[in-house]
């Protein structure tokens, strides 16, 4: 496995390049950028060398000589022509934020269904509003610059736009709030840093949707996207949070995670990774209330060479929280799936509940499966489990259905629509679990007609 090349002159060029353009951020921003790409520069990408990267070689990545945008008008240009009908969801229809290479485009985009004081915004214009205050006291906060996060930095650093949410006390949303970010890889090989900080306040509830999608998929050449969510829920507060990720098959996607949760609170996520044919997901949960809880779901469905790593730790620091984290893996062909999760009780976490499940099923000899469900535990009146399977289909599920006229190969698909669909069912939005039984429905016919 070839080790990567630190280099980080391409990104420091882009980067000064950047600040050619004029800035839409305050000088403490600017210092922020900054101070990220001196910590990029400082640590550079990591290797499979360290033990969270050992199964995990970024060095198309690092050697892909990606750009990161610097010409936001024609950028902008080119998302005023983009056709975005068939990613609309009729849930969503009038709250929706669509960002083109990490470019806001306010022609695709539509808010008038946000109601009262509830905020659905471009970073870039709310950092110079009567917010501004708050998103400096929780921008970067749960996503520092300092440590050994390369992809954090970088996404810090190339900060051009994002999505801002502020869920003000006792609000609730009518309906979901849809984060579409696109990348338009038609022309160069792109970089791209998506972005997004929730802030729910006490008493809050609402449903985010976070997708990560090209557009002109069938022409777009290699890219890179990398980007960094952070949630801050408040006491008393519910958050859905759903992350639909399908990029075109040719790309590289890093994701980062951040959550934290209050007293009493619920954060609900769902991450469904259908695209890429490279990604890394960092999952960072911090229960940091008593009495609150965490559900943290995710499904891959991998075909061809298609591979994807998710790394979560869910941090338990006050009595009397759960966390239950169930991560399912369908692959066929010479798919490779990584699953690392840990969960970390600390001493003052009496009464945890606390279970993490990975569960895969392998539709091919040539797939390939790593996990490393964990436990560190310093309380002493907890309830903690985790487990991890890994497994083909079951010849006696197989066997009953073919006994009554199903042929094999049409009963092994159901019984892998089966598995994946424990997890797409817990989505409560009805366009995306349409969108998404029809994705797996055609993968498993494509499966069948081979």
């Amino acid at each position: 496995m070839k080790e990567v090349e630190t280099e980080a002159g391409d990104y420091a060029a882009a980067f000064e390049r950047l600040r050619e353009n004029p800035s839409r951020f305050p000088a403490w921003i600017e210092d922020l950028r900054r101070r990220a790409l001196e910590q990029f520069e400082a640590v550079g990408f990591p290797t499979v060398k360290e033990e969270d990267y050992r199964y995990t070689n970024i060095a198309p990545i690092a050697n892909g000589e990606f750009q990161p945008t610097i010409d936001f008008d024609e950028t902008r240009r080119r998302a005023r022509r983009a056709d975005i009908s068939s990613l609309i969801y009729d849930e969503a229809r009038g709250s929706r934020l669509v960002f083109v290479n990490n470019v806001f485009s306010p022609e695709l985009s539509s808010t008038e269904a946000v109601a009262g004081d509830i905020v659905v915004e471009d970073l870039a214009e709310a950092i110079h509003g009567e917010h501004a205050a708050m998103i400096k006291n929780f921008l970067a906060r749960g996503a520092e610059t300092s440590g050994d996060d390369a992809f954090t930095s970088l996404n810090t650093a190339f900060m051009t736009s994002g999505a801002f949410v502020l869920l003000p006390k006792n609000t609730e949303t009518k309906m979901p709030i849809h984060l579409l970010f696109l990348t338009d890889a038609t022309m160069s090989k792109v970089a791209t840093f998506p972005r997004v900080l929730v802030i729910a306040e006490p008493h809050s509830r609402a449903t985010i949707i976070e997708e990560h999608k090209a557009l002109n998929e069938d022409a777009a050449q290699s890219y890179f996207s990398s980007s960094v969510v952070e949630i801050y829920v408040d006491d008393e507060a519910h958050i859905v949070h759903y992350k639909v990720q399908r990029e075109a098959e040719n790309a590289f996607h890093v994701a980062r995670t951040r959550a934290e949760v209050g007293r009493a609170s619920t954060y609900n996520s769902t991450t469904i990774n259908l695209g890429a044919g490279f990604t890394r997901h960092n999952i960072n949960m911090n229960l940091r209330g008593a009495g609150s809880e965490s559900w943290i779901d995710g499904l891959f469905f991998g075909q061809g060479t298609q591979f994807a790593d998710t790394h979560s730790l869910i941090n338990h620091r006050e009595p009397h929280c759960t966390s239950h984290q169930s991560y399912k893996g369908v692959l066929n062909d010479k798919a490779r799936s990584v699953f690392n999760g840990r969960i970390f009780v600390h001493q003052a976490a009496q009464k945890t509940d606390a279970y993490q499940s990975n569960k895969n099923l392998i539709l091919s000899d040539q797939a390939r499966v790593d996990t490393k469900p964990q436990l560190e535990i310093f309380a002493d009146d907890v309830k903690c489990s985790h487990g991890a399977t890994v497994g083909q289909i079951n010849l006696e599920e197989l066997f009953y259905l073919t006994s009554r006229g199903v042929k094999p190969e049409l009963a092994r698909n159901l019984l892998t629509y089966g598995f994946a669909e424990q997890v797409v069912q817990k989505i409560e939005v009805e366009s995306i679990k349409r969108q998404l039984d029809e994705v797996i429905l055609n993968r498993l016919h494509t499966t069948l007609d081979a």
